[in-house]
């Protein structure tokens, strides 16, 4: 597994205009190349009357899989630049196009490149960008006599606190990132004076939110 990976949250549609062409972005979170065309192709049905529909997308855990597609507009200027924008901002599993409806002003291909880029922000923005980070779950039993203490230590070390089970003893289930597990283990080891039981459980990635960049920025 990834020590962390980013991706956009969900779906996202927004516009802009420029120089009177109206250029709207949706970007989905898909996990192969067959969800990634059949939104593409959603789109466009949805707009048949569109100008242009262009779009790329990148999916895999290496981003192995990259495409993009001009529809029509110039070699480079579209597909090109809305697959250098996803990948400028290093998400992964996920799909854009950018819809124009062409407003009378030709933009020329300098002009388009930041229109399509300009486009995937928006898109990217609307979605969500999210930061996956792998932690491991760490589960702390205790007696009654000793869950003031780790209670304590757990809102001092402000951890992720993701259950609590009151049975005969406390159990506390708390996410620590990956490569802090041996530290945070020797912590309430000694915290505890030894009473603790300490189980590790399995490995999941917590999503954090991020601000998407366009990718003149980066």
């Amino acid at each position: 597994m990834l020590q962390q990976y980013k991706t956009i949250a969900g779906y996202g549609e927004d516009e802009i205009v420029i120089e009177r062409s109206r250029f709207i972005g949706y970007a989905q979170r898909v996990t192969s190349e067959e969800e990634a065309s059949a939104f593409i192709a959603m789109i466009k049905k949805k707009h048949w009357d569109a100008t242009h529909n262009c779009s790329a997308f990148v999916i895999g855990e290496n981003a192995q899989i990259q495409r993009s597609s001009d529809d029509g507009e110039p070699s480079g200027t579209a597909g090109k630049p809305i697959l250098e924008c996803i990948k400028k901002n290093g998400v992964k599993d996920t799909v854009v196009v950018v819809t124009r409806y062409f407003g009378g002003i030709k933009l020329g291909a300098g002009g388009l490149v930041r229109a399509y880029t300009a486009g995937t922000v928006t898109a990217l923005k609307a979605a969500g960008i999210v930061v996956h980070t792998l932690h491991q779950k760490i589960s702390i039993s205790v007696d009654y006599t000793w869950w003031g203490k780790v209670e304590n230590e757990l809102r001092i070390g402000q951890q992720r606190v993701v259950g609590t089970d009151y049975t005969d003893k406390v159990t506390v289930h708390v996410l620590i990132p990956e490569g802090e597990q041996d530290a945070f283990t020797a912590y309430m080891t000694d915290a505890t004076n030894g009473q603790a039981h300490i189980v590790l459980g399995e490995k999941e990635y917590v999503e954090v939110p991020v601000e998407a960049v366009g990718a003149e920025e980066v």
